[in-house]
């Protein structure tokens, strides 16, 4: 979803974003829009394009999100990213995966969105860096900085893959269209903002784990009707 906070740094500062009183927020702020702007549209009318927004709806439809958020359906290398807080960014290639594992690779953006990942993320940056943004600023920062984000990048990442996890459930699909979504997408080591592709399974087959057991214990505890008959 995002990159480090140096990356995102000497590209905001590389491309002039930040003014003399600039604070983080405003060059990160200025970053997303800069890589939005570089985005390449999908043809809006193309079959592609449309079964990838088809999709979207289907999620938006069916969960009716606190945070709505908005679809650029685009093309290039990009697969899936959240920017700003809540513009999800899906590649009409998304349209080549079966619907199961299209669902869970959107609603994985859209768990950012519906968990506020982008409001912690610039908090962190801001605890790092309060003032304006100059060397003097970010240097003495940058490593400890570099860490945090990363960590709190991990921890998000697996978090929106459990939302998708619990959206695949209500919308009563096999957990495994996940697994699948990772397998078609391909296998990838760690990285400063992701997890590696054995992490994220490891923790789906986790998450799947504990809701058959929640599941479980709540079918055993209802009630038998036999016994709540009256005589």
């Amino acid at each position: 979803m995002r990159r480090t906070i140096l990356t995102l740094l000497l590209a905001a500062l590389g491309a002039g974003a930040a003014r003399a009183h600039d604070g983080i927020l405003e060059v990160l702020a200025h970053s997303q829009e800069l890589r939005l702007a570089q985005l390449a549209p999908a043809d809006p009318g193309g079959a592609r394009a449309r079964i990838v927004r088809a999709s979207f709806d289907t999620l938006v439809q069916a969960l009716h999100p606190a945070h709505p958020p908005e679809l650029r359906v685009i093309r290039g290398d990009i697969v899936a990213e959240t920017m700003q807080g809540h513009i999800l960014i899906a590649n009409e290639a998304l349209a080549e995966l079966g619907e199961g594992e299209r669902l869970f690779v959107l609603a994985h953006e859209l768990g950012h969105v519906e968990l506020q990942h982008w409001d912690e993320t610039e908090r962190l940056y801001l605890k790092w860096v309060p003032g304006a943004v100059t060397p003097e600023q970010t240097d003495p920062v940058a490593g400890a900085l570099g860490q945090d984000a990363s960590g709190l990048a991990h921890r998000q990442e697996l978090e929106a893959d459990a939302f998708a996890l619990n959206t695949l459930h209500a919308l009563g699909r096999p957990w495994t269209d996940g697994l699948a979504a990772f397998m078609r997408l391909g296998v990838t080591q760690d990285t400063a903002t992701h997890p590696g592709t054995r992490k994220r399974v490891a923790s789906l087959r986790a998450a799947e784990a504990a809701w058959s057991q929640q599941r479980q214990a709540a079918t055993r505890n209802e009630p038998i009707d036999s016994l709540n008959r009256p005589d």
